[in-house]
């Protein structure tokens, strides 16, 4: 299929894969954006992870949804968000350079954002037919953030969480619900010098899964609010392994 554009639930998705005419996908990854970038911004990353690993060309499909709020409002015409920041307090946070602790947030609009999350993964599981066993979350930042609240959420473990540049949120409600979760890997890379959202905000959230059992392949890089090189690695690597 080339990439395609439709509404799944209550958001709209771009939806790329290489498989063969009237083959259905071993695995679904559904990946989602950062704040204030457009719905398809981390769309490029399905050829880029298909060429890499050409052998999950037959077998993975990839779903980006936009997140479901214009950040038009604050400035940035083409940008989506999950849920709406105070963008003069995170500046003035990073012109700072204080370590942004926001364990004990649970931001207007993110639960309601994850629960459009959810809604699609389960329409995704309808029609596919596909058991959450072969679903990979992830994304990047904000993104990283409603997957990390989905997958803990989810009745059953999906194949694997990857968070790219993720933090701590609500940190008692997802320690409850680590504790009563099916285990399920967990993918997780964060820059040293992320003025975003600081590293030590990755570290505390690594620390959270690690404790309730959770296995956690952590790659820390110097660098700002990115994806590096070696988190498209493990990803594709991660896609690879898994056994279906």
């Amino acid at each position: 299929m080339p990439l395609t554009t439709r509404t799944i639930g209550a958001l709209s998705c771009q939806i790329y894969d290489e498989l063969p005419t009237n083959q259905s996908p071993e695995v679904i990854a559904v990946i989602s954006h950062g704040f204030g970038a457009p719905g398809d911004n981390l769309v490029p990353l399905g050829p880029e992870i298909l060429n890499r690993n050409p052998a999950l060309k037959n077998r993975v499909r990839f779903v980006f949804p936009a997140a479901p709020l214009s950040s038009l409002e604050i400035g940035i015409p083409d940008g989506r968000g999950w849920w709406m920041l105070d963008i003069e307090k995170l500046n003035a946070a990073i012109l700072s350079g204080q370590i942004r602790d926001q364990r004990s947030k649970t931001p207007e609009g993110f639960l309601e954002a994850s629960q459009k999350l959810s809604e699609l993964i389960v329409e995704l599981q309808k029609e596919s037919g596909l058991p959450l066993s072969q679903f990979v979350l992830g994304g990047f930042s904000q993104g990283s953030i409603v997957s990390t609240e989905v997958a803990l959420n989810l009745p059953e473990p999906p194949a694997a969480l990857v968070i790219w540049s993720g933090t701590l949120l609500c940190e008692q409600r997802w320690i409850s619900l680590a504790e009563k979760s099916k285990k399920f890997p967990v993918l997780q890379s964060h820059g040293t010098q992320d003025p975003i959202l600081p590293y030590e905000g990755g570290i505390w959230l690594k620390e959270m899964f690690e404790q309730h059992q959770f296995e956690v392949d952590f790659s820390d890089f110097i660098g700002p609010h990115m994806i590096p090189k070696i988190a498209l690695e493990k990803f594709a690597d991660l896609l690879t392994d898994l056994k279906v």
